[in-house]
């Protein structure tokens, strides 16, 4: 079976996307990725994938006349690789419809919050500011809203006392690196679907102590 081939959009440092490159190389993600695009030139996780051979792509926004025109260039360039499933991996623009018509339920991203809670920027600041005693992160399916597309599973972490923007940012940052492979495992043996607002995964064995829904699986 040919492996699903993956179309990451990235801004910035790629953490995402390497934990994403590990489990692949580990063999535990039957996927490759097609090539990486960024709408920074300098970003970090252009650099980070050159030594594992992958392609890449820099699209600058400031070249279009408005978002439309740059999605259009997106999908131009994804379409050229044959991309069965877009990641974003802290890729910090607002897709347009231009995009998501082209991969419909085929756009993912992951949020460092519970949605429907706290969307948007600087999360983990709200979560601190409004007393929060759980945080976590959630991988999604991408709409035309902002962090409102179907849930795929989330990660939970306790918010401590003690706790800064830094140091809850980074105990959920470690909570990403595990359930974002795995969502794009569940979408690669096709065990997602969606019905409305929820996202169903088939075959999945119930744990009701989970601190992640769905349980992410040993190896």
């Amino acid at each position: 079976m040919p492996k699903l081939r993956l179309g990451v959009l990235a801004s910035g440092s790629g953490s995402n996307l390497q934990a994403i490159i590990d489990n692949i190389e580990s063999g535990n993600l039957p996927c490759e990725i097609a090539v990486v695009i960024s709408d920074k030139p300098d970003a970090f996780a252009l650099k980070r994938v050159e030594r594992h051979g992958i392609k890449t792509e820099a699209v600058q926004s400031k070249t279009f006349q408005n978002r439309e025109g740059f999605d259009t260039e997106l999908v131009k360039i994804l379409n050229s690789y044959n991309v069965d499933l877009v990641v974003l991996a802290g890729f910090m623009r607002v897709v347009t419809g231009v995009l998501i018509s082209a991969f419909p339920m085929r756009i993912m991203n992951i949020h460092p919050a519970l949605l429907p809670s706290f969307p948007g920027l600087h999360v983990q600041e709200k979560a601190l500011e409004y007393g929060a005693k759980f945080s976590g992160c959630t991988v999604h399916f991408v709409d035309e809203g902002v962090d409102t597309g179907p849930i795929i599973i989330q990660a939970v972490v306790p918010v401590l006392d003690d706790d800064t923007e830094e140091t809850l940012s980074a105990r959920i940052l470690k909570e990403e690196h595990r359930i974002y492979p795995y969502a794009i495992r569940l979408f690669a043996e096709g065990r997602l679907e969606v019905k409305g607002r929820r996202v169903i995964v088939k075959d999945h064995p119930k744990d009701e102590g989970a601190m992640e829904n769905p349980q992410v699986l040993p190896k």
